[in-house]
């Protein structure tokens, strides 16, 4: 199944790539316990630009024999209809290969201005494997400041919670990243927090990061 999330996320790459985005973010995060792979994109899908496709896919793999039973795929692209600026909603189709399959109904808030982004989806879902609702938040902020005309300082955040039946935690996870941009690339240095299960089992990772935001 994990063949499958990762062939699923090549696909969803390609897809993007041929589209005229308007936003387009990998990541690629190597720590001392293990290895991310992120891609969060935004498109419109029609000329008024009230309708687009938000997609997040990832693919984390632990260094360790005994911590690859967390190795993780997960693929979500969403179908938003944007109320106005702050505001939009829609359904999902999420593959993630620890849960399977799940069909999600998210509201996605965003605010941002020329140095600063922050965007929340609550999601609610309905999971095939596991056969119970549950309830999710993903947040993700961006904070930059200019030092010259070429390079600015970025710091950067995302964050998820899952809960099984709105009552048992399932997973989160913390990711902050601080860095330097230069002409569109980005790199520094980033951290990750993963906790799983109901009785949170705890892992940690240091590392750096490399961004590309198309």
């Amino acid at each position: 199944m994990k063949k499958v999330g990762l062939i699923s996320i090549i696909v969803t790459i390609a897809l993007v790539s041929n589209l005229q985005s308007q936003f387009t973010q990998l990541e690629l995060f190597s720590g001392f316990e293990k290895t991310d792979f992120t891609l969060l994109s935004n498109y419109s899908i029609n000329q008024s630009n009230t309708l687009s496709v938000t997609t997040l896919a990832f693919f984390q793999n632990f260094r360790e024999k005994e911590n690859q039973i967390f190795d993780e795929v997960g693929v979500q692209p969403t179908i938003f209809w944007k109320a106005n600026e702050t505001i939009a909603i829609g359904p999902s189709l999420y593959y993630n290969s620890f849960g399977g399959f799940s069909e999600r109904l998210s509201v996605k808030f965003t605010v941002k201005n020329s140095r600063a982004l922050l965007m929340v989806i609550p999601t609610v879902a309905y999971s095939e494997k596991k056969d119970a609702s549950l309830a999710e938040i993903f947040a993700q902020f961006q904070l930059h400041k200019p030092l010259n005309e070429k390079i600015s300082l970025w710091f950067n955040g995302q964050f998820l919670t899952v809960w099984d039946k709105f009552e048992t935690h399932s997973r989160s996870f913390q990711q902050l990243r601080l860095g330097l941009s230069y002409k569109g690339h980005q790199f520094g240095f980033g951290s990750d927090f993963d906790q799983y299960g109901p009785k949170p089992i705890h892992k940690s990772s240091f590392g750096l990061y490399y961004r590309k935001t198309l």
